[in-house]
């Protein structure tokens, strides 16, 4: 009675396969949430990444165009010097044209 039967064997062995099917399924669903939070943790570190790299970009635009902003105020003040010293240049001779043309009437 010390030797098992066949149908005892085969009961055996269908119940160490059954205990390796499961400890295999627990471990694939350990690898599955492992990998779903490394691809959350992924996700996460590329939207920081990303919002840090816009806002560089963004503070970058921003400063080249309040320097062509400058830069335009700046010629836009010398046209206004210029006009204002060529209208000054212009006031004695437009003068003497309006005194000549008001007192030959």
């Amino acid at each position: 009675m010390a030797e098992k039967t066949l149908l005892q064997q085969i009961r055996e062995k269908e119940l160490l396969l059954n205990i390796k099917i499961e400890d295999t399924r627990r471990e694939a669903e350990e690898i599955i949430i492992s990998a779903r939070k490394k691809a959350e943790e992924m996700i996460a570190n590329s939207e920081k990444e990303g919002k840090a790299a816009a806002l560089e970009y963004y503070e970058r635009e921003k400063e080249r165009i309040n320097k062509e902003i400058e830069q335009l105020k700046n010629q836009g003040d010398l046209k206004v010097i210029s006009v204002k010293e060529k209208g000054e240049r212009n006031i004695k001779p437009a003068t003497e044209k309006i005194v000549k043309i008001v007192s030959m009437e």
